[in-house]
């Protein structure tokens, strides 16, 4: 179930972390999310624990036992807490009772992780004289008996305050009626956790204990014991004499350590039983008895209706039933050892009379008492029906189960508690659509913040998307680029539209990426033209280095660019001016973050009046970049369309860079 390797993936998330579940999960093949009932493959709850061990380099055991005392954690806060603590009032009862957990839960814990399709794992639990246990666990799955320890461990400390250690002790394979069974035989040995406190008290008990019984003895006096033996005597008349020493009796009504006085309690037998054969039969209508030969000795009255073969008394059990849980053969002997486990019938369609062979068969679920005196196991029962649905396929009716049996209850209950799980489905099913739904919506808002981003500045596009207004702005200094592709014309005249394109975008895409390296804006490109800028839109100290570098960069890379016409390398012209400019968003259609300015034209200027392969500098770009180790040659004056005489230079090299560290390469 969902349920499960939800828990596994909570165990991994809590313990290592998001990115730790996501790498396992991916290494896994397997989804990231799972509906709670839903019933999944097993091999995917398999393939999850097998990469755990391999992730996170732990062995499969570890892995398991670990899972097992988080399980029982995830259970606990999953809302179980209540009915797990109920089973038993020590660990052996905890344990004794784990199979009738089962019959009645069959999507809750252990089987869980065994779905219903499945066959569940069974448990015996048997008691050693030195205070020990062996756990007996019967599972058609190999490898997992490990999960156990963990379970059980993690019981045994929250609910018992007591510390166990299991070690297998025996690992057998035994072939049972649906095939081959796992048989792992656990040694459980206990230690109680008392704080310091109440170790004491415990030790100091015993030792008062030892002492008031003899002062005890002594002050009580020959009268109240014969006043005892007499009430005795009274009631031994109904009563089957028990015979104790009158310190037993006490010690019976102490409760060592703690000094409470508990009522004594010993059952009381009639002589003989009260009953009739028929009340008998009829208010336990789905009972059965029957001897070591598995001959029936008698029948309740609904299950006689059903199966009409047990009116005929003698006949055998096993040729009307089949044992479907636990998973034993059909003899008292293997009855016999799981005798505290919930037994589950299930009708031979051959034995059924004729208008049952189409319906589904009855299962019937109960224990077994075995009677010394009569050499006879009673094996009291209830028909095992879940919905109104299965008592109407099989055309029973409340009226055929006894008002004293809580199954009539169940079955009402069920019918409301799976229309309830129904609704928990669905509404599961929703919001895992909606998760879906969701992460779908965020990759797309990412793909468009992106390619708003590329258009826009980040926080200028951030303004755009709140509906705020963009004001323009003034950056006192910044450093612009232009570039061009020399002869770029000729090139257009001589090649298809297509060989243009794809010359641009080899070139453009490389630009791109040192935009990104050095930090600097890409502003936009016209034609062969690709203008950047640093310094805006956020104002940084090194814009003139940000931008000489680019320029270094966009040398080397236009050299990986093929001219369609020649074959040889592409020559770009680059110019770089350093000035005030204004910067803000124009239109509303299609918004661009533009610059305004003189140094704008001075720039654009620059590589115009530039030469192929060659970075042009200005003056005042010359005067940022003069004393930060950039090698560079002076060219004089130059007339500039529209400026007159200006002095420029050209940049060569970065004398503290290496072209790798320039291309932004490793």
């Amino acid at each position: 179930y969902g349920f499960i390797n939800t828990c596994l993936k909570s165990l991994v998330v809590e313990k290592y972390g998001e990115e730790t579940w996501e790498k396992l999960r991916l290494q896994a093949g397997v989804q990231d999310s799972f509906l709670t009932f839903e019933v999944y493959k097993d091999e995917i709850t398999m393939q999850l624990v097998d990469k755990a061990c391999k992730v996170l380099g732990v062995p499969a055991d570890t892995v398991l036992r670990e899972f097992g005392k988080y399980f029982f954690e995830f259970c606990k806060r999953s809302g179980y807490d209540h009915m797990l603590r109920t089973l038993g009032g020590n660990l052996y009862e905890f344990i004794e009772n784990l199979d009738a957990l089962h019959s009645y839960l069959f999507w809750f814990w252990f089987c869980l992780f065994f779905p219903q399709e499945m066959n569940a794992p069974s448990f015996r639990v048997e008691k050693n004289e030195d205070g020990s246990m062996h756990l007996h666990y019967y599972s058609d799955r190999r490898g997992l008996c490990h999960i156990v320890p963990g379970i059980i461990g993690a019981a045994a400390l929250d609910f018992f305050n007591i510390e166990i250690s299991m070690k297998i002790v025996n690992q057998t394979e035994e072939e049972e009626r649906t095939g081959k069974k796992e048989h792992i035989v656990f040694l459980v040995t206990q230690n109680p956790l008392f704080p310091c406190k109440e170790r004491n008290e415990f030790s100091s008990s015993s030792r008062c204990l030892v002492d008031s019984e003899k002062q005890f003895e002594n002050q009580l006096n020959k009268e109240d014991l014969e006043k005892a033996k007499n009430a005795n005597g009274d009631r031994g008349n109904s009563v089957c004499p028990v015979k104790k020493s009158h310190w037993k009796t006490l010690r019976g009504i102490i409760t060592l350590g703690k000094g409470k006085l508990l009522r004594g309690f010993d059952p009381v037998y009639p002589k003989s039983l009260w009953i009739d054969t028929k009340t008998f039969c009829n208010g336990l209508p789905f009972h059965m008895v029957f001897d070591k030969e598995l001959k029936v000795k008698q029948a309740g009255v609904s299950i006689q209706k059903i199966v009409p073969g047990l009116q005929t008394m003698g006949i055998c059990l096993d040729q009307y039933f089949r044992i479907i849980h636990p998973e034993v053969p059909f003899t008292i002997s293997s009855i016999q050892k799981f005798i505290n486990s919930q037994f589950v019938f299930q009708t031979r369609r051959e034995m059924m009379p004729e208008s049952w062979k189409e319906r589904p068969m009855l299962e019937l679920r109960g224990q077994m008492m075995w009677m010394e005196s009569l050499q006879c196991m009673l094996y009291l029962c209830s028909p095992l029906l879940r919905t109104l649905h299965e008592l109407e396929e099989r055309q029973m009716h409340i009226a055929d189960i006894a008002p004293h049996d809580v199954t009539r209850d169940l079955i009402l209950l069920n019918q409301q508690r799976l229309a309830e799980m129904e609704l928990s489905n669905q509404l599961e099913r929703k919001k895992e659509e909606l998760r879906i739904l969701s992460k779908h919506l965020e990759e797309e808002k990412k793909k468009t913040e992106a390619l708003l981003y590329a258009m826009l500045p980040q926080h200028v596009a951030n303004q755009l998307k709140e509906g705020k207004r963009v004001e323009a702005g003034e950056f006192k200094e910044c450093t612009i680029l232009f570039s061009d592709v020399v002869t770029f014309t000729n090139i257009c005249a001589q090649c298809e539209p297509i060989q243009i394109v794809l010359m641009l975008n080899s070139m453009y895409l490389r630009f791109d990426r040192l935009t990104t390296v050095h930090d600097v804006y890409k502003v936009e490109t016209i034609g062969d033209a690709y203008m950047v800028v640093g310094g805006v839109p956020v104002p940084v100290p090194t814009h003139a280095e940000r931008v000489a570098n680019f320029a270094l960069g966009m040398i080397m890379a236009a050299k990986g660019v093929q001219n369609p016409v020649s074959g040889n390398p592409i020559q770009i012209r680059v110019g770089i001016h350093t000035g005030p400019v204004l910067a803000g968003v124009v239109g509303e259609k299609m918004p661009r973050y533009c610059l305004f300015g003189d140094t704008v034209n001075i720039a654009s200027r620059m590589e115009s009046h530039g030469v192929p392969s060659k970075i042009h500098l200005s003056s005042s770009a010359y005067q940022c970049l003069k004393y930060k180790n950039f090698e560079i040659t002076e060219r004089g004056e130059i007339e500039v369309k529209g400026k007159g005489k200006m002095h420029t230079y050209f940049l060569i090299r970065n004398k503290s860079a290496t072209e790798n560290e320039i291309m932004g390469r490793p």
